[in-house]
């Protein structure tokens, strides 16, 4: 048998992200659940509301700051030149993402959940395009550069303002969040890369599920930990 050409796998990739986006066509529009914003952990200290949630948000900071310093001062995380945006816009993502988690945590509703869940947007459109255009094309991933940061934000605005016109959906931001981390696995298992740490972004995807595992059973790990 004849091993799979790179077109027979770039074929397949877009086929998958085709059905996934037309699948969603056939779903009910999903409105955002107020349940949502009811944290496990209220705890307040220092009058900070959810303070513990609000703080975690320091994380995004630090790997954020980090990941630019590495970026612009020593080039040691640029890999493909022609993606430098796209770099460097997934790190000011993080730290953007700080402030607007910080924000919602402390404040939880539907506005405020805006500002948290817009720069996210901005992260995973930029990492999807990294992995694309480090691993298939850098052409045709500087080309849909920014195609895929206007989807991301066009996902949050038509969210937030479907919830004020009193019809929330969700769909389109679901797909900007879980379609690229389906497609990623299998961009990594098919495409070579010169980046020679696979098993990083294996972890980040494992921390990614994780971290959705640990925000949908937030209530029965936080009851279980007493």
């Amino acid at each position: 048998m004849s091993p799979v050409s790179i077109r027979q796998k770039q074929a397949l990739l877009i086929l998958i992200g085709v059905i996934l986006i037309v699948s969603t066509s056939f779903v009910d529009p999903i409105p955002q659940d107020q349940q949502y914003h009811q944290f496990a952990d209220q705890r307040g200290y220092l009058s900070t509301p959810n303070t513990l949630n609000v703080a975690s948000n320091l994380l995004f900071t630090v790997a954020g700051f980090a990941g630019l310093y590495l970026l612009c001062l020593r080039r040691s995380l640029v890999i493909v030149d022609s993606l430098f945006p796209a770099y460097f816009i997934f790190f000011a993502a993080l730290i953007a993402i700080a402030p607007g988690s910080a924000w919602y945590h402390w404040m939880p509703d539907n506005q405020s959940l805006v500002w948290d869940r817009l720069p996210m947007t901005l992260a995973f459109m930029s990492f999807f395009t990294i992995l694309i255009g480090e691993r298939i094309s850098s052409r045709f991933a500087k080309l849909i550069f920014l195609p895929l940061l206007v989807v991301g934000v066009s996902s949050i605005l038509y969210w937030a303002f479907s919830e004020l016109s009193g019809s929330g959906d969700l769909r389109p931001y679901a797909l900007v969040q879980f379609l690229p981390m389906l497609i990623i696995p299998l961009i990594l298992l098919m495409f070579s890369s010169k980046y020679t740490r696979d098993r990083d972004i294996w972890i980040f995807l494992a921390c990614y599920l994780a971290a959705k595992v640990l925000e949908i059973f937030d209530d029965q790990i936080f009851q279980s930990l007493g």
